[in-house]
């Protein structure tokens, strides 16, 4: 007899979801396309937590980037560490690539978080990124910033995993950004079949916010789960209104923190990306796969939401904020800052190869 498919399985065969890895650890990612992955996706906290993991993959690589390039400030070689673990996890999903003919089997690969206001800068990094490998996904962040970035790089023909977004506002800025970019190709000529955008909606990130803000005001709910569907409702309402318009970009669910993120989201043609250690708990569950996403949420959850914080609001309505907000929403000041701080952690860890600490 067959074996059984897992959970993950199941989705990737029985429903129009996709699921990614969201990591470029080469056991995870191994262990993922196994399960029927077809993408992986990279920030700096995830770069970071990697190399701890498999230092030993990258020690002799990273002396001998150092050795080849006496006069390189720990800011070059840091980013060509971050370029060649993302190219190798590239390398893992390039048989996908091929036989999905450049729709599928890409590696998400993200821009300096510390560019988040600089719209060229922005850009630049994107188009050297897709130099890197034919399979290079580039992630860009949903600031104001970020925005003019993602049309432009959709242009000039990358194809965009939009980040730092957590909203419906920033979803629907995100696609009518694609749009622009994909239109104004084709009004050059010019091919998008090999095009393939997604907008992340970091859901879990949005419920941390409503928490933090919860404690913060003093704010006691009587229904105390209604915080676990903050980022799930606002995903539910992204993907019904990209329903209605025919956004041609797809919706990707990101930052899990219960497995209520993973099986609430299952269904439509949108993306999943897990980490390693929710793809486990997927597949340890006895909970049914069946497609939840067109599932209304609780509409006394969604009262309680909205009647108690402003900010849910602003995040639920399509036009609860407008671009010049995005910037200062809270979920983005707080992702922004951590990307930041990884960016930095990962310099510190090159620091330590380049200048090795005498006394100990």
């Amino acid at each position: 007899m067959p074996e059984a498919l897992t959970n993950l399985q199941k989705v990737v065969q029985q429903t129009a979801t996709d699921y990614w890895n969201d990591s470029c650890s080469i056991q995870e990612l191994t262990f993922a396309i196994g399960q029927g992955a077809v993408g992986a996706t990279t920030n700096p906290t995830i770069v970071v937590n990697v190399l701890k993991k498999e230092m030993h993959l990258w020690k002799e690589r990273i002396h001998q980037m150092i050795e080849e390039q006496p006069t390189a400030p720990e800011t070059e070689i840091t980013w060509q560490l971050i370029e060649e673990m993302a190219v190798r996890g590239a390398q893992l999903l390039e048989p996908v690539f091929q036989r999905e003919k450049g729709k599928k089997g890409r590696l998400s690969i993200q821009t300096n978080p510390a560019l988040y206001r600089n719209p060229q800068g922005i850009l630049d990094h994107a188009l050297h990124f897709v130099t890197l490998a034919p399979n290079m996904q580039v992630k860009l962040p949903v600031t104001k910033a970020g925005l003019w970035a993602i049309e432009e790089a959709t242009y000039q023909g990358v194809s965009i995993n939009a980040t730092v977004c957590f909203t419906v506002p920033q979803s629907i800025a995100v696609a009518e950004a694609v749009e622009r970019g994909l239109n104004r190709r084709t009004a050059e000529g010019k091919t998008i079949s090999d095009i393939s955008p997604v907008c992340t909606i970091m859901v879990g990130r949005l419920d941390d916010w409503l928490k933090i803000v919860a404690k913060r005001d003093g704010i006691v709910l009587e229904n105390t789960e209604a915080l676990n569907w903050a980022g799930i409702a606002c995903f539910k309402n992204a993907h019904r209104i990209y329903q209605q318009k025919g956004y041609r970009a797809r919706l990707l669910v990101a930052a899990y923190r219960h497995v209520g993120h993973f099986f609430e989201l299952v269904g439509g043609n949108t993306v999943q990306t897990v980490p390693y250690e929710w793809q486990l708990q997927v597949n340890d569950t006895p909970i049914e796969i069946r497609e939840r996403l067109t599932d209304p949420v609780d509409p006394s959850i969604l009262e309680s939401l909205m009647c108690h914080f402003p900010d849910f609001v602003r995040a639920y309505q399509p036009d609860g904020m407008g671009v010049e907000e995005f910037d200062t929403f809270g979920a983005t000041l707080r992702t922004l800052r951590g990307f930041i701080a990884s960016y930095h952690e990962l310099q510190g860890v090159v620091r330590e190869f380049m200048l090795p600490n005498p006394d100990v």
